[in-house]
This record gives C-alpha cells, sequence and structure tokens, in this order.
C-alpha cells in the first residue's frame, strides 16, 4: 500500500516549494485551532467562575508564568483582554486557513495539469501497435477520470493527512500532559476506530478500481456511438445502444454506492466511539472536578481536546478513503506512463538526411502477434517512380505502407532509404519525407486552412490557397460562407467525402514531400468524386516517389509497377500490360472488376 502511495504522491515533488509553504501555514492554523479551544480555561475558570486555573501536574515556568498572570487579573481585566484578542486570534486563523487551502488547492490543480500533459505526452509518443489493444474511451477516461480522483487525493486528501495530523499531534500532547494516565486509556479506544478505517479502505480500493474500470467502459461506449451515430440511425439501433448505456450506467451506480456506502458508516461508527470516550472520561475525572484537585476549565481543555480528535481522525478516515481510490486510479495512470513505445528511435538517430535514389524493402517479415502477415518482401521503388501493391483484402499491403511510414518495425528484415536503414533515422526526420493519403480521411474539427496547414503550420495564406487549387478544392472552398475561415465540424462532417479527400490532398501537396503513400485514397468515393479527386492526385504524384494501395485497378493503370500481394509474399510483378496478359492474380482482379487493357 505505502508503495502504491508514495508513487502517486511523487507528482507532488516538483511543487515541494509551494508544499512546504502550504504545510507551515497548515501548522500555525493548527496552533490557532488549539489555542482558541485553550481559551475554555480563562473564560470558564476566571471570567465566568472568578476561581483559580488549577492543573493537576505543574507546570513549565513559562506555562506557569502565564496561569499565575491570569490568576492575578480581576474578570473584568481579563474579558477585556479576551474581547480584544479573540477576534484577532480568529481573524488571524481565518488568514492562515485560507492561505494553505489556498495552496493546497493550487498544487492539486498544478499536479493534474502535470499528469495529464504527461499522459497526452505519452500517448501521443505510444506506437501504433498500442492503440490496436486500447479502446479510445478508455484511454480518454486516464486522462480524464482517473485523473481527477488523484487530484482529490492530492489536494483534499494531502491537505487533511497533514493538517489533521498537526491537529491530533497538538491535541494528545495537551491532553498527555494534563492527565497522562487517562489519556493512555481513553487512547487505548483508538483501535476501534482505526480496524474498520483500516478494512474499509481495502474494500475502496477494490470497488474503486472496479467502478473506474466501468467509467472507461461508458467512454468508450459514448465514442463509439457518437462518433457512428449515422450507423446507429441507419440500423435502427437506438434503442439497443440506449440499452447498453444503461447496463454500464447502472453497473457504474451500483459501485458508486456500494463505496458511498462504506464511506458514510465510518462517519457514525467513530462518532460512537467518541461518546464512549467522553463518558469514560467523565467517569474518572468528574470526581476530581467536583473536590476542585483540578478546575473546571482545565478539565473542559482536557474533554474538549479529546472531542477535538474525533474530527480529524474522522477526516483521516476519508483521507484513507480517497487515498485507496487514488491509489487504484494512480495504477491506471502508471500503466499508461510506464508503457514502452514499441518503434523506438536511436540516440544518435541521423537527422535531416536526403532523399536521393531508392526505397528499399529488403527480406522482410512482420506479424501481428501469432499471425503472420508479411513473409519475406524485396520491394525497389526508384526516386520519381510510382509502385502500386494490389492484392485480396488481408494479404498485407497497408501494413508494408505502414512499415515504410515507420509505424511499425519488421519482426525481420530492413526498410532501407537509399542505403539508409530507417531504424537509424531519426522519427521526425523521415516523416518530414513523407506524405500521406489515405483512405478515411482524417481531418480536425478547425478551419478549411487550419486543416490544410496541418502538415506546415506556418504556411502563408497565398501557400495554402495555391494547395487548395491544385487539389481541385479552390472552387468549393470558396463558396461557403466562410471560405478558408470555414470551421468543417468534427472530423470534417460539414464536407462531403470528395471535399474531405482533396482538402486532404490540398494537405500534403503544401506539405511538399518527396515520398507519397497513397493507401486506397479513393476507394469510398462516387464516380465524379473519383474523377476530380484522380485529378487531384494526379498533380500530386508528379514528380514524387509513390507507393500507392488500390483496390480501384483503374487508379493504378499507369503505375510503373505493380506488385501483387497473396498470403503476404510477392505473387507477381510488372507493368498492367505485362500482368494482364498473363494468367495470375492480377488479371483475376481486373477481370472481376471489368478492367481491361
Amino acid at each position: 500500500m505505502f508503495k502504491e502511495y508514495f508513487k502517486f504522491v511523487r507528482f507532488l515533488k516538483p511543487h515541494s516549494g509551494l508544499l512546504g509553504l502550504a504545510v507551515f501555514f497548515m501548522a500555525v492554523s493548527s496552533v490557532f485551532d488549539w489555542v482558541s479551544i485553550a481559551m475554555i480555561v480563562p473564560a470558564s475558570d476566571k471570567i465566568l467562575n472568578n476561581g483559580k486555573i488549577i492543573f493537576p501536574v505543574s507546570l513549565p515556568s513559562s506555562a506557569g508564568a502565564v496561569v499565575a498572570y491570569f490568576n492575578s487579573l480581576k474578570q473584568t481585566e481579563l474579558l477585556k483582554m479576551l474581547i480584544i484578542f479573540v477576534p484577532v486570534l480568529f481573524l488571524l486563523k481565518g488568514v492562515f486557513n485560507f492561505l494553505y487551502s489556498y495552496y493546497m488547492s493550487l498544487i492539486g490543480q498544478l499536479c493534474i495539469r502535470d499528469i495529464r500533459f504527461l499522459l497526452y505526452e505519452k500517448i501521443q509518443g505510444l506506437s501504433l501497435d498500442y492503440f490496436s489493444k486500447k479502446r479510445a474511451g478508455e484511454l480518454i477516461s486516464r486522462i480524464t477520470n482517473d485523473v481527477k480522483v488523484v487530484e482529490n487525493a492530492l489536494s483534499y486528501g494531502v491537505t487533511d493527512l497533514v493538517y489533521q495530523s498537526f491537529l491530533v499531534g497538538i491535541f494528545t500532547c495537551t491532553i498527555f500532559y494534563i492527565h497522562w494516565k487517562l489519556a493512555l486509556s481513553a487512547l487505548v479506544m483508538i483501535p476501534l476506530v482505526v480496524l474498520p478505517i483500516v478494512k474499509v479502505g481495502r474494500v475502496l480500493r477494490k470497488i474503486s478500481r472496479h467502478s473506474q474500470e466501468k467509467m472507461a467502459d461508458i467512454n468508450s461506449l459514448l465514442v463509439e456511438t457518437i462518433s457512428g451515430i449515422r450507423i446507429v440511425k441507419a440500423f435502427s439501433m437506438e434503442h439497443h445502444e440506449i440499452e447498453r448505456f444503461r447496463v454500464h450506467n447502472q453497473s457504474y451506480f451500483k459501485l458508486a454506492m456500494r463505496a458511498t456506502k462504506r464511506m458514510l458508516l465510518l462517519s457514525p461508527a467513530t462518532e460512537f466511539v467518541g461518546v464512549l470516550l467522553g463518558i469514560f472520561v467523565l467517569a474518572w475525572v468528574g470526581q476530581d472536578v467536583i473536590d476542585g484537585k483540578i478546575s473546571f476549565g482545565v478539565f473542559g481543555l482536557f474533554l474538549g481536546s479529546l472531542f477535538s480528535l474525533i474530527r480529524p481522525l474522522k477526516k483521516l478516515s476519508q483521507v484513507n478513503s480517497l487515498n485507496q481510490q487514488a491509489v487504484a486510479a494512480s495504477e491506471r495512470i502508471y500503466e499508461v506512463l510506464d508503457t514502452q513505445p514499441t518503434v523506438l528511435e536511436k540516440a544518435n538517430a541521423i537527422r535531416d538526411f536526403p532523399f536521393k535514389e531508392k526505397i528499399v524493402v529488403e527480406n522482410v517479415w512482420f506479424n501481428y502477434g501469432e499471425l503472420p502477415v508479411l513473409k519475406g518482401l524485396n520491394i525497389e521503388v526508384k526516386k520519381g517512380r510510382m509502385v502500386a501493391v494490389v492484392g485480396p483484402s488481408g494479404s498485407g499491403k497497408s501494413t508494408l505502407l505502414d512499415l515504410v511510414c515507420r509505424f511499425y518495425d519488421p519482426v525481420r528484415g530492413r526498410i532501407l532509404l537509399d542505403d539508409l536503414d530507417v531504424k537509424e533515422a531519426s522519427i521526425v526526420s523521415l516523416r518530414k519525407l513523407i506524405g500521406i493519403v489515405t483512405q478515411e480521411t482524417i481531418l480536425f474539427n478547425d478551419t478549411i486552412q487550419g486543416n490544410i496547414a496541418y502538415g506546415k503550420p506556418g504556411a502563408s495564406r497565398q501557400e495554402i490557397e495555391a494547395a487548395a487549387a491544385m487539389a481541385y478544392a479552390d472552387d468549393f472552398i470558396k463558396r461557403l460562407p466562410r471560405g478558408y475561415d470555414t470551421l468543417i465540424g468534427d472530423r470534417g462532417t460539414k464536407l462531403s467525402g470528395g471535399e474531405r479527400q482533396r482538402i486532404a490532398i490540398a494537405r500534403a501537396l503544401l506539405k511538399n514531400p518527396p515520398i507519397l503513400i497513397l493507401d486506397e485514397a479513393t476507394s469510398q468515393l462516387d464516380t465524379e468524386s473519383e474523377r476530380i479527386v484522380q485529378e487531384a492526385l494526379n498533380k500530386l504524384i508528379e514528380g514524387r516517389t509513390v507507393l500507392a494501395v488500390a483496390h480501384r485497378l483503374s487508379t493504378i493503370k499507369n503505375a510503373h509497377k505493380i506488385i501483387v500481394l497473396e498470403n503476404g509474399t510477392i505473387a507477381e510483378q510488372g507493368s498492367h500490360d505485362e500482368l494482364f496478359a498473363g494468367n495470375g492474380v492480377y488479371r483475376r482482379l481486373c477481370m472481376s472488376q471489368h478492367l481491361q487493357v
């Protein structure tokens, strides 16, 4: 438990200076809390009863001098002093309460800012294979829900842990000093409070982890159904999805109530122990007060300090509950932070290298888990040439493109740019050389200008418009109410498929890469949109080295070389005319699409 607790408390380390200042303010505030209760002694013994302050033990010289001074004062003199002192005391107490509360809230917000940034930065740095194993909603839950749980522990939990510990220390010292035998006997009952706290804390940690996982399920369901709302409605599956959400939501509700019930049970339990303590003390010391062996005010200070221990103990029980939940959330956060990308960049990676001659795929093997996808591929793409990759679904076409971009690394073999293994190159430098246009057009909820300039953030408006014109997008953009400043909605939903694809082509044109990857860039378009987009692609291809995957074979008839993959191996390769003249896989694919020479 302690190992896991200190693991998430490490998030406080960058803000240790602020934490130290907050702890100082807590210490001062806790002293003011004790002084405000200690006012019971002069108020009860001198002002209300006109008696003497009597402690059952000898006091240190300084404390004894203060008590002697109070005993020497008249009632009215001490009353005037308290009338001035008490407001000042509570004013200062309020100031220091504000200061430590503010700084601890600040520390909590700084920590969640840091954790969210670390998580997002880590997620951006992970390899693509990680995202094939994790749901988007689950990762969103780590950044939102789990981080919020940790924030509660780091902000309110640490505040109460430190502040209430100060109070426990001060009030415990007070009761032991006044009557150590009675204090020792009374504190024997403390395990009655501590043991339920520990037991409930263990249960809460388990419940909390389950509830955080259930919240991840809810987030995943939301992401899937909202992003896929067209399909949900097209198949009239609204009630099915509502029922799925109801089940997950109900499960989360039950877990939350299980946790709430256990947390709330702690409060009356500790309160009952407090009542037992009070009766125990009254039975022991009540007669001493009557006999004058201890003044009523000092007895009130003892009893007040003892009862004041109950509140911080209750708070500490809640801290334990918060910490147990935070430890569960922290484990899920560290699952992400401790994950290592499978595609790693070497410390001395080569940067800003030129591309001069060719791309070489040399004896490349690749698996998804235990499933072999590519088996010993050897391909050469010369600079300025277009090589198309075709084949049945599942033959490894898109995987090959991913390897060239180094989204994955081969299990065996190498990908070379000229004579440079891409593993020796800086990932950023490698991808600067490559432009990608994919089957699924990914656009962002930004302006058209922002989406085109995504690969070249500093581009001028003139460059953006020139790229759009080359992609045959300028005309439809200018017809929009705000032109290039039009917000296109989530994933570009305000645009048609052809318009989105032309924006993606303009984005690649503006980047102006020497190598171009086309992954079925026109497969989802209607005939007219395909014609326009194909014209834009022809502009994009000019003068570049192109590696293209296509289902519609009509789009790659003019490729310099066509490679046919089947079951992860090269079945045949050559020009369109050469392959069509044979009687292999390519000819069968052409005939299935009614494509002739």
